[in-house]
């Protein structure tokens, strides 16, 4: 499988295509960060890393993107354009129909280094290793979108195993209250039947009372 992760930004966007291989084997096809002036409007610099990310597409042809996932943080200004850089990129990707998995940062460190607490030189030391690289890759934003990559391949046919596991018991429960609904209505006419000659007993003696 080959995936192509995203590390989204205005400043630099990180862009990396990983091919997954048997078990957890992988490696690097492409590496590489786009970058759009500061002095440039948002709808410019959106649509060059839109530009740059349909390139990518048609020209590695990934079977799926991995982005990460934006939190807040203090400059609410940095993760607004982070968020709307990352929104390009999975636009992109929908209009070619990839199925696109958004991982926090903790997630992607983990699956790399095993820590959710990894700083950028560890996860990009991994990255480096797994990858058999020759030198990490620079600037950080590079080796975050091949450790994208890498968590995507890693993580999301667990994810897939969870869901199906997930939607097999959703509807093993659904046939179990169906069959307990059909058994209800069945039962419900006999119980009725059944009672009917003692409510008849029941009213004659009534009946008979009041007289």
């Amino acid at each position: 499988m080959r995936v192509l992760g995203v590390d989204p930004g205005l400043t630099r966007c990180g862009l990396g295509v990983v091919d997954g291989g048997t078990g957890r084997a992988v490696s690097c096809v492409a590496v590489d960060v786009v970058r759009t002036p500061a002095d440039a409007d948002l709808a410019t610099r959106l649509l060059r890393v839109a530009d740059a990310v349909e390139d990518w597409l048609e020209r590695y042809r990934p079977q799926a993107v991995a982005v990460e996932r934006v939190f807040s943080q203090h400059n609410v200004r940095t993760v607004m354009g982070t968020a709307q850089a990352g929104g390009v990129v999975a636009l992109s990707a929908a209009r070619r129909g990839l199925p696109v998995g958004f991982h926090t940062p903790s997630e992607v460190k983990a699956a790399v280094t095993g820590s959710g607490r990894a700083d950028k030189a560890q996860v990009a030391g991994m990255v480096t290793r797994l990858l058999t690289l020759a030198e990490a890759p620079r600037p950080a934003d590079a080796a975050d979108a091949l450790a994208l990559a890498i968590c995507h391949l890693w993580r999301e046919p667990m994810r897939a195993r969870v869901a199906e596991a997930e939607a097999r018991a959703a509807e093993l429960a659904r046939r179990h209250r169906a069959r307990l609904a059909a058994a209800a209505r069945a039962a419900g006419p006999a119980e009725r039947e059944g009672q009917s000659p003692a409510r008849t007993v029941r009213s004659a003696r009534s009946a008979g009372v009041r007289r």
